[in-house]
């Protein structure tokens, strides 16, 4: 019973000491971040439900878990509608193909005028 008891003291002291030295600054409570690895490490038990209760600030977002930094969003552009997210080549595409209807229509005016002036 000890043992399983000192186990999960030991475990949680592990979680409480890694979340600490993780979290940033600003989501730290009450003492810099550098007391609550001394009272962490001091006093085990007491203070990893001390850091759990009060020293821990809930309502920051939470940081990436990745470790890549976060991706930078610039609200001041218009987000791209799907149209625009074609390839290169797809869009390279579009536009010879539109100016070949361009072409083709103008031909055809031209030839419509042609034959309304014969006619």
């Amino acid at each position: 019973m000890y043992v399983v008891l000192t186990a999960v003291t030991f475990v949680f002291f592990v979680i409480t000491l890694v979340d600490v030295i993780r979290r940033p600054e600003p989501q730290v409570k009450f003492l810099p971040k550098i007391a609550w690895v001394f009272v962490v490490i001091l006093i085990p038990l007491l203070g990893s439900v001390l850091w759990w209760a009060v020293g821990r600030d809930y309502s920051v977002a939470e940081p990436a878990s990745s470790g890549f930094p976060a991706r930078v969003v610039d609200r001041t552009r218009p987000a791209p509608s799907p149209s625009d997210r074609r390839s290169t080549e797809q869009q390279l595409a579009d536009l010879e193909r539109e100016e070949k209807e361009e072409r083709l229509r103008a031909e055809i005016d031209r030839k419509r005028r042609e034959k309304g002036l014969e006619a």
